[in-house]
């Protein structure tokens, strides 16, 4: 079976390393925060003007004031700092954020990532995520792999306006784990159930050996 939303944030949450700083995109990559390993500490940076953000709330102990950049109600830990836009982005620009975990409406073989604008669709602003592909040590990309109507959204070339070129490392989906290499992409690992078929024909990138 695919994995579903959970599992996808579980499985990006393996990608973690022990006193990186991370930042988590919109979407799926928010759950990750839900399946940090055990005996894994991480700082996770807000580019709103947080680092150390805790779990989600429990249901009527939110605080409206308290949000990550997806606009979700967060909780403080007894570490949380906050500060500007300004340092936020100095953070990112500056290379001080080890990954970013972040969602995708279609990944390229060669690393290239469109997940900020669809033509023609009203959008609230380009966020954070140039900066972000620009700036961290390495791209999780975590996304479904095919769209709604069962067209593959990992790519020979991107369609949509970029966010990044030739930026992502790693492409995780509800069928499995890609990683990019020279020449296309490799399959790492597969969702439980599912085969090198289903990836092959749901994937318009090369995939290499």
């Amino acid at each position: 079976m695919p994995w579903d939303r959970n599992q996808m944030a579980a499985r990006a949450a393996q990608e973690l390393q022990d006193g990186w700083y991370v930042n988590l995109g919109i979407g799926i990559p928010t759950l990750v925060s839900n399946y940090i390993p055990e005996g894994i500490e991480v700082t996770l940076q807000s580019e709103n003007g947080m680092l150390g953000m805790g779990p989600f709330p429990i249901e009527g102990q939110e605080d409206a004031d308290l949000i990550n950049a997806g606009k979700q109600t967060i909780t403080e830990l007894p570490q949380t700092a906050y500060f500007d836009s300004a340092q936020s982005f100095g953070m990112i620009r500056g290379g001080k954020i080890a990954m970013a975990i972040l969602g995708a409406m279609e990944v390229a073989e060669n690393g290239d990532l469109a997940n900020w604008m669809i033509p023609g669709k009203l959008v609230k602003g380009m966020g954070g995520a140039m900066d972000l592909v620009a700036g961290v040590g390495r791209v999780v990309v975590v996304m479904d792999h095919a769209n709604k109507h069962g067209q593959s959204k990992v790519l020979k070339e991107c369609t949509l306006p970029l966010t990044g070129q030739a930026v992502v490392d790693r492409i995780i989906t509800n069928l499995g784990v890609l990683d990019v290499v020279d020449g296309g992409l490799r399959i790492v690992e597969l969702a439980d159930g599912v085969t090198e078929d289903e990836v092959r024909s749901l994937t318009e990138a090369t995939l290499v050996a």
